[in-house]
């Protein structure tokens, strides 16, 4: 038996390149885009990963709704000055799903890293999954923060949240575990949002694949410590980054994904179940 990590591509963003790499700006307000010329801006992936797990199957996040592809503005408001959304034919993560010879309706769970737009917009497109979960952290935080989160992408979804518990795993030694057996673990590594979630999955062999969320956009600006631009608190974003980049670096970790690296490529992982 094993555990299957489909890496998806559901969607495109285009953003400031202070947004990805902020130690990397000259003015704070860089990432806004506010007096930059286009020449600054760069375009990235938007990743979810679909876990073909033997209890159950799992996606985490879900890119964007297909409505970007027809008023960006009706979909993201005033954040279009900020990042734009692009998601070509094929490419929604309901597309995905079936063109995998699956059903929506066959997701047993729905874990969102935390939910901002390029992450929660696609949530439409799996109405019908069975389970939708987020930390306690982010849900909260999105029901407050009405400048960086769009609290309509979660309309009609059933949204549950899981709590993060102590367990000296993560930069902060908090998570929480999806099936109680170490398979798929959600770490706490706020910054970027103050409930933002890294997953470990994890083989019977110890062999684990890392998935960063947006701790950093990509391998090199993980391997170089830099932050997003947009964050809630950098000093935690800092740890969480410097965290996620020497757990990359154990011999156990076979693949580092961050969840905007133009390097990652679609394709299947896999690897052996815990317990198998």
């Amino acid at each position: 038996m094993t555990i299957k990590i489909h890496v998806l591509h559901t969607g495109l963003i285009t953003v400031d390149k202070s947004i990805p790499a902020h130690e990397a700006a000259i003015n704070p307000l860089d990432f806004t885009g506010i007096f930059r010329s286009h020449k600054n801006k760069i375009t990235l992936p938007v990743s979810s990963y679909l876990i073909e797990h033997p209890k159950g199957l799992v996606l985490i996040d879900t890119g964007w709704n297909d409505l970007v592809r027809t008023s960006q503005r009706k979909e993201l408001g005033l954040q279009v000055k900020i990042n734009q959304a692009y998601l070509p034919a094929g490419w929604s993560v309901r597309d995905q799903i079936e063109s995998l010879g699956l059903k929506t309706s066959d997701i047993d769970y729905v874990m969102l890293s935390h939910l901002h737009s390029d992450h929660a917009s696609g949530l439409p497109l799996v109405a019908d999954a069975k389970n939708f979960l987020t930390s306690e952290e982010e849900w909260q935080t999105a029901n407050r923060d009405k400048l960086r989160y769009i609290t309509k992408m979660c309309q009609g979804i059933d949204m549950n949240t899981f709590h993060i518990e102590d367990t000296g795993h993560g930069p902060f030694g908090r998570s929480f575990d999806l099936f109680n057996d170490g398979s798929i673990e959600f770490l706490f590594t706020p910054g970027h949002s103050l409930g933002l979630a890294a997953t470990i999955i994890r083989g019977e062999s110890g062999q684990e694949v890392l998935l960063a969320a947006d701790t950093g956009y990509s391998a090199k600006n993980i391997n170089k410590l830099y932050t997003p631009g947009i964050v809630k608190n950098r000093g935690n974003a800092i740890q969480s980054v410097g965290w996620i980049r020497e757990k990359s670096r154990e011999s156990q970790v076979i693949e580092l994904l961050p969840n905007h690296d133009p390097e990652v490529i679609p394709r299947e992982r896999k690897i052996s179940c815990v317990n198998a």
